[in-house]
């Protein structure tokens, strides 16, 4: 996705957030935290704008995936013949 699109994205999220937090305010009406979500919204729209193009020779990092490491205990078999950091090989003694 190019910068372009990426802008355009934004933008319309920041459209749909704006329509969403008008429909909180007939909800709620002028309370504090609407008025604070309005102003929040304003201000990303003002952000947007004011970005501008990318520096020269920026290049885009790449987006690492998240790994996700599960929960249940690993197989005990993928230890078999690993050695304990913290006591060298099982066959051995420590100094």
């Amino acid at each position: 996705m190019g910068v372009s699109e990426s802008r355009a994205a934004v933008a319309e999220a920041v459209s749909a957030l704006d329509a969403a937090v008008a429909a909180l305010r007939l909800h709620y009406g002028d309370t504090l935290g609407v008025r604070r979500l309005v102003s929040d919204v304003a201000r990303l729209g003002d952000d947007l704008a004011e970005l501008g193009e990318p520096q020269p020779g920026h290049r885009p990092h790449q987006v690492r995936q998240l790994e996700i490491v599960p929960d249940e205990p690993y197989d005990p078999s993928m230890w078999a013949g690993a050695e304990d950091e913290g006591l060298g090989a099982p066959d051995r003694r420590a100094p």
